[in-house]
């Protein structure tokens, strides 16, 4: 059995500019961050004693004869290329809900790529996996999705990545001291709206919107400098990146109408209410988690205030994706 390991991510600033569409004509870049909360990956070979030929379980199981047969797109489009000769039972669980703006589908497509080539006795680097990810998604099944997700899952770090017209992209640590970086963390709080939506359809439009949009991605992206210039900085106080957060989620929301709802609204204005410095829905909108920095004598009173929403403490993962079992014996391997 092989089980793989891969963290969800809270991209901070920058979201938007990691479309194809438009990176491959102006460039981008993202600034944030693989957590410590993950998708996991088990494969091993399907004992012969069943009618069906692979069991697939994530949120719903499928028992199936053939590959074609399978109903999850990246499950499927993944054995298509492997042209597995046994069956193969495939499980998925998640530490934090699907659809949440966390990246777990791209942790997902991460995760099984990586755990079927282990299986197959392939070993992919960082960069191999999230181009492969990258691929799947985007030209294999056509989702509607930017290219930060597989990076963070892939690679793990707390980063800065970099989108190059020419499609190459740079991954680079951020520079940050230790305590600094842990008084980072300690001061971002992540709450669960329960809502959840399909992100491709928000994507979709905020894609189609984005040459309307123009100076809103612009700014967006200069906000990833100005957050890597205060992070790197110990005489600026960490609460400018709570200040950057809130200017980013203003331009966010007019990036297109379905980001936010009224329920996100609501929650945002109660979280300043309550002593938030700022912050921000996570992913591509309608739902999922939100993030704020809150200084930590304001903590214990803003988690009575939302104390509605699920707060998910968290730290970095360094890691990335990570083969945390292999006992699979491919047949030929020695």
């Amino acid at each position: 059995m092989i089980i793989c390991r891969t963290p969800f991510r809270i991209s901070l600033f920058g979201g938007g500019s990691d479309y194809p569409s438009w990176y491959r004509q102006h460039g981008g870049c993202v600034l944030g961050m693989a957590i410590n909360k993950y998708c996991y990956i088990s494969v091993r070979q399907l004992p012969p004693f069943f009618e069906h030929q692979h069991r697939i379980v994530h949120s719903k199981i499928e028992l199936v004869k053939e590959i074609d047969e399978i109903e999850h797109p990246v499950v499927r489009a993944s054995l298509q290329v492997m042209q597995p000769d046994m069956g193969l039972e495939i499980h998925h669980d998640g530490d934090l809900p699907a659809r949440s703006g966390l990246g777990s589908s791209s942790s997902f497509t991460v995760g099984i790529i990586n755990a079927l080539n282990v299986f197959q006795g392939l070993e992919l680097t960082k960069l191999q996996l999230s181009n492969a990810a990258i691929d799947m998604e985007q030209n294999v099944i056509k989702e509607h999705v930017g290219s930060q997700d597989q990076v963070w899952a892939a690679t793990g770090g707390m980063n800065r990545i970099d989108f190059k017209q020419s499609g190459n992209i740079d991954v680079r640590p951020l520079n940050v001291e230790a305590e600094r970086r842990k008084e980072l963390t300690g001061n971002l709080m992540l709450f669960f709206t329960g809502l959840s939506r399909f992100a491709s359809l928000i994507a979709e439009k905020k894609i189609a919107n984005l040459s309307k949009r123009q100076a809103h991605v612009f700014k967006m992206m200069e906000m990833v400098d100005e957050a890597e210039n205060i992070l790197a900085s110990a005489s600026r106080p960490l609460s400018e990146i709570g200040h950057l957060l809130d200017e980013f989620w203003q331009l966010k929301k007019g990036l297109v109408d379905v980001v936010s709802t009224p329920e996100i609204d609501s929650i945002y204005e109660t979280a300043i209410d309550a002593g938030a410095v700022g912050g921000k829905l996570l992913g591509a909108g309608g739902g999922g988690f939100m993030i704020f920095y809150v200084e930590p004598e304001n903590q214990e009173n803003f988690k009575k205030k939302l104390s509605h929403l699920i707060h998910v403490p968290f730290d970095v993962d360094d890691e990335g994706s990570k083969i945390i079992i292999n006992k699979s014996v491919w047949p030929g391997r020695n």
